[in-house]
């Protein structure tokens, strides 16, 4: 079954184009903390359309910490509570992929699988970072064409051209700037790690213990940074580089050969016999594969197709989009024969996976693309992008030069406020990193930069497996074990470990 969980960067950051490059205020990291001297009390009420005992709550949290008293936003929360009392030892706080996923939605949809893998050690909770569900939004309001998925990524033109590109860009940016307020300026990753410790206080709990994934790995590692003190038992799942001049820069740039080494595993299993009698078989030999794919996307760029969609074509950026989406888990294979399968046949009408069908909603794509406008300043010269995505193209013509390519975050008016975290090893040795080795999102040599980062503080599982999120996703018995260990017992490898497929 084929299942497009928000969850991590192979989608989210695959919508790094839709806004300008928006600012958070800033408050020193030595004097961060969730403002406000008293706790907000929360209402917890049953979810709506929830029959597993799930509640629900809004979340109060200054739209500026330094300014506690100034206006407020409102953070959607959720909670379940642990099944044995007894041998609850806290909350684990589930920290959504992204930029733009949902905490709420990850509780809901994890939050019963985590609670009897942890023995009912602990409440499951989560929350709706800003501009995200339930959670106070904003809007840039996009045009349907500048919310379409394939746009926000910012493909290239046939041939690298990427003069629509920019002109793109900079409508999204002036629409961000014009529309999206100070509410918008204030979805930030530390403002994320605000929001979760003042959602710490509110629960009463003296420490949080944490499962993030993807770019959830960031904002624990921010939060970690921040507030080391409040952390127990650290989770993070797929990391990237944290590197603070370039962040979520850095992570778009590393798709390009991460989607390079994951590839293999695709197309070893559409050239496997297996696949001929599901009708999915797309080579013989798993190394025609990668060139029937690649001169697939050619003839789309020259020759588009009609789908079953009314008015969305089937372009080359959009199969290339669609790889992208696919490469996530191996559960995706089969969506990605088909349609390309459907795109080698004259009498075929292909079937576009659903977020390649139609635009995203504009709170959505503000939300997702916000906080990588926000966290980090971005290059201003075009013909910097322009060299960069001719060179990236040649290197990895699977991404076509789109993981370097202009975004709105370049036509900024507003430089963002505070830096980027700085990552360190200085603060408690409480964090367990889970990393596949051919991740086509968060690649494997971007976490071994965050895991040098930590030093002594972290240890690291290394899955010699395929695709983004491992804990309980790859099947891989091994790590999962030395993550259920972890949070059950406090129990860490001694050293760093690999598990074998």
């Amino acid at each position: 079954m084929t299942t497009y969980r928000h969850r991590g960067l192979a989608i989210a950051l695959s919508l790094a184009a839709a806004t300008t490059a928006l600012t958070a205020t800033a408050v020193p990291a030595a004097q961060a903390r969730s403002a406000g001297a008293e706790a907000p009390v929360l209402d917890w009420k049953p979810c709506a359309d929830d029959t597993t005992g799930r509640e629900c709550a809004q979340l109060p949290v200054p739209r500026d910490y330094a300014d506690p008293q100034g206006p407020s936003l409102t953070v959607a929360v959720s909670r379940l509570r642990s099944d044995h009392p007894d041998k609850r030892r806290g909350a684990l706080v589930l920290i959504p992929g992204g930029p733009g996923g949902s905490g709420v939605r990850e509780v809901a949809e994890r939050g019963a699988a985590l609670r009897e893998e942890t023995g009912g050690a602990y409440d499951i909770v989560g929350l709706d970072p800003r501009g995200v569900g339930g959670s106070t939004t904003a809007s840039c309001q996009l045009s349907d064409d500048d919310r379409m998925l394939v746009n926000l990524r910012s493909w290239p033109g046939p041939g690298g051209d990427i003069s629509e590109n920019v002109a793109r860009s900079r409508r999204i940016a002036e629409a961000c700037h014009r529309n999206g307020g100070a509410d918008l300026r204030s979805f930030t990753s530390r403002n994320e790690a605000r929001d979760i410790d003042r959602f710490r206080q509110a629960l009463g709990e003296r420490k949080l213990s944490a499962y993030g994934v993807s770019y959830g790995t960031y904002v624990g590692a921010v939060y970690a940074q921040m507030f080391p003190q409040h952390t127990d038992r650290w989770v993070l799942d797929s990391n990237g580089d944290p590197d603070p001049t370039r962040v979520e820069r850095g992570w778009l740039a590393n798709m390009a050969p991460a989607a390079d080494l994951r590839f293999p595993d695709f197309a070893a299993w559409a050239a496997d016999p297996a696949r001929e009698a599901q009708g999915l078989r797309l080579a013989e030999r798993a190394e025609d594969v990668r060139p029937l794919f690649i001169a697939l996307a050619a003839k789309l760029d020259a020759e588009p197709r009609k789908t079953t969609e009314d008015g969305v074509l089937l372009t080359g950026n959009q199969l290339r989009q669609a790889l992208q989406l696919a490469l996530e888990s191996d559960g995706s294979f089969p969506m990605l024969a088909r349609l390309v399968k459907a795109a080698r046949d004259p009498k075929a009408v292909p079937v576009l996976p659903p977020p390649l069908a139609g635009p995203l909603s504009d709170q959505d794509a503000a939300a997702v693309v916000a906080v990588l406008c926000n966290d980090v300043s971005w290059p201003k010269s075009v013909p910097s992008y322009e060299r960069a995505v001719a060179a990236d193209r040649i290197r990895h013509p699977l991404t076509a030069g789109s993981p370097v390519n202009v975004l709105p975050c370049t036509f900024s008016k507003d430089a963002p406020v505070e830096k980027p975290v700085r990552i360190t090893d200085e603060g408690p040795s409480n964090i367990l990193m889970i990393q596949g080795l051919r991740d086509p999102a968060t690649p494997y040599f971007g976490a071994l930069k965050m895991r040098e980062a930590w030093g002594d503080r972290a240890r690291l599982v290394t899955v010699d497996h395929g695709g983004h999120g491992m804990y309980l996703d790859s099947g891989n018995a091994c790590g999962d074990r030395a993550v259920t260990t972890f949070l059950t017992t406090g129990v860490r490898p001694e050293r760093d470990t690999y598990c074998a497929s």
